[in-house]
């Protein structure tokens, strides 16, 4: 009945959008799309932040002060795997690889079911307790809403991927109130090369997201900060040092969790035991550990404001641990969090390692500034130091340094650290990049051959099929045959290389028409040689399922114009050639011109 009633409304919808493309030129056009796809995402964040702050009121209430406060991350994480299990095939593809696979495999196209299952799942998990974040979720569901927009307002793959950003990065801005960050994230992340003209779609998209999370949601629900000391210049050593802790903390934090991740989730192969065992170690951590519950925002806001000490007040017990036991509670802290998250993640439920990356940033910041100020030699300021190393892990961890920088620098409604934020994160992400080239988000990615770079003419090669290159009009011929029948083949042919197969059609050879020159000028050989003698195996051959990247890199160590490409059965499909992948590699190239470069409409 739904279905019904909403396909009038989509035929109307399209009916305006055909009158607005008459109306407007292609930027404006553009700036529309982004406009939209702003205000929804925008909407979807607000609504997410809502959902999740009701909750963990509800968790937090006096009353679940005891040991019952346990008990909801069990009941998150079983609910969340039930809901995926009754209305999502059981397999939700979770955090922002998700959107790197849709544009690299399936051009900017996401699932119209991620627009809203992103927002159902994390907010159970996360609103319940579950150690994760809800921007990887958000930048999900603001991809697919920008993917979803771009198609219904039909969008070519350029365009679709560029929207598709912008709902990423409305998202972004709208959690956290910071519009810059929400571009550069898009631009860091998602859009590997960019365009001066796609900033402005982005921009605008940015601030409506941002703009709906100011208007609606209370300034207790987002996360930001008032510096209340200035820079000193005389910290830059200790900065330096933090940024070196925030890159080997962000290698332990990746490689803890995937394991614990990896872990949990081959473990137990039943989902609703999976979930009931991860949650019930979830819940002995947080008890243990209250702070570890939830995105664990409320403890980040004591240690960047500087009152480090209320943090006692979210455990349980009832003590006073001293200067040396707040010291040890945040380093357990720092060494846990990626096993919480890898247990949330793991058990079934839906999140991201953005909130934690800032989390576990704020504790090794204030840890290093309160054990060196416990020397009495020095006065760090605590607050400063845990907001540089949330900048400091996020980048490590996101691989995304300018992101954390310009983050940091708009939570705290000034630039005032921008010096600090940018020696920290800039260290900690050379150190990772050193040891690990891709983020964990992307290392799967990569290995497939999925994932876009900041190599263009990785890019380009990505964004082509084997399938469509492969030339399949080229002559075979059978191996036993004579000489005389491939003369035969070569006057009625305008090629000049025959692929030759045997009986079962199986690929065995080539034979080009400058090796057999002097031959064919030899009819008294016509009946004595046969083709097995006058073949040649090419110098590499090519498999129907391999990257075009791989057959490229084929292509080049062997200096061959062409070479043939096989079925998985090694039969002959046709020949690839250089040609053919320049012509195909210039139409990419005059595809991704500036949107102002391009004829535009009249209005």
């Amino acid at each position: 009945m739904l279905l019904k009633l909403s396909r009038p409304v989509v035929a109307r919808y399209q009916a305006f959008i055909g009158w607005m493309r008459l109306k407007l030129n292609r930027v404006q056009f553009m700036v529309y799309t982004a406009i939209l796809t702003g205000i929804v995402t925008g909407l979807a964040a607000v609504g997410l932040k809502s959902v999740v702050h009701l909750l963990q009121e509800f968790i937090s209430q006096p009353g679940s002060r005891k040991f019952t406060f346990a008990i909801f991350p069990i009941l998150g994480l079983i609910i969340t795997v039930i809901i995926t299990r009754l209305f999502f095939n059981g397999f939700i593809e979770k955090g922002i690889g998700m959107v790197l696979r849709s544009v690299a495999r399936k051009n900017a196209f996401i699932p119209l079911s991620d627009t809203y299952k992103h927002l159902v799942t994390a907010s159970i998990t996360v609103g319940m307790g579950g150690s994760a974040g809800l921007e990887a979720p958000i930048v999900a569901t603001g991809s697919a809403i920008g993917s979803n927009t771009a198609r219904i307002h039909q969008l070519d793959f350029k365009e679709r991927s560029l929207i598709l950003a912008c709902g990423a990065a409305a998202g972004i801005s709208a959690v956290f109130n910071a519009p810059v960050a929400g571009v550069i994230f898009a631009i860091e992340i998602l859009l590997t090369e960019t365009i001066v003209s796609y900033f402005i779609p982005l921009i605008i998209a940015s601030v409506t997201g941002a703009l709906c999370s100011h208007i609606i949601l209370k300034e207790s629900i987002l996360f930001n900060f008032k510096l209340k000391q200035a820079f000193d210049y005389h910290n830059v050593p200790f900065y330096i040092l933090l940024g070196l802790m925030a890159g080997f903390t962000s290698l332990y934090y990746a490689r803890v969790f995937k394991k614990t991740e990896h872990g949990v989730h081959q473990l137990i192969k039943n989902p609703y035991l999976k979930a009931l065992i991860a949650g019930c170690l979830l819940a002995i951590l947080i008890i243990a550990f209250p702070p570890l519950l939830g995105e664990g925002y409320p403890t980040v806001g004591f240690l960047a404001n500087g009152e480090p000490e209320k943090i006692i007040q979210a455990f349980l017990y009832q003590f006073e641990p001293g200067m040396w036991g707040l010291l040890l509670i945040a380093g357990a802290i720092i060494l846990l969090k990626p096993v919480a998250a890898g247990i949330t993640i793991g058990g079934g439920g839906n999140g991201g390692n953005f909130a934690p990356s800032l989390f576990v940033g704020a504790y090794l910041g204030f840890f290093l500034s309160r054990i060196t100020n416990l020397t009495k030699w020095f006065s760090l300021p605590e607050g400063n130091f845990s907001l540089a190393g949330m900048a400091g892990v996020l980048s490590g961890i996101m691989y995304c340094p300018l992101t954390a920088i310009f983050l940091i620098a708009e939570i705290t409604n000034g630039y005032e650290l921008f010096i600090p934020l940018m020696i920290v994160s800039s260290i900690s992400f050379f150190i990772v990049k050193h040891f690990e080239p891709y983020s964990m988000e992307t290392k799967k990615l990569v290995r497939e051959g999925q994932v876009f770079t900041h190599k263009k003419e990785d890019n380009i090669l990505q964004q082509m099929h084997l399938g469509e290159l492969v030339q399949d009009e080229y002559e075979r011929i059978g191996i036993d045959k004579k000489l005389s029948d491939l003369v035969a083949l070569i006057k009625s042919s305008n090629k000049n290389i025959f692929a030759v197969v045997n009986n079962e059609g199986k690929f065995q050879g080539i034979i080009e028409l400058n090796d057999i020159k002097k031959t064919l000028f030899e009819p008294r050989l016509f009946e004595r040689t046969t083709v097995k003698e006058l073949m040649k195996k090419p110098p590499a051959t090519i498999f129907e399922n391999e990257s075009m990247k791989k057959a490229m890199d084929k292509m080049d160590y062997t200096q061959s114009w062409y070479l043939p490409v096989l079925d998985k059965d090694k039969r002959f499909l046709g020949f690839l050639s250089k040609t053919r992948i320049f012509e195909k590699y210039r139409e990419s190239l005059a595809g991704k011109a500036d949107l102002y470069d391009e004829e535009e409409h009249e209005p």
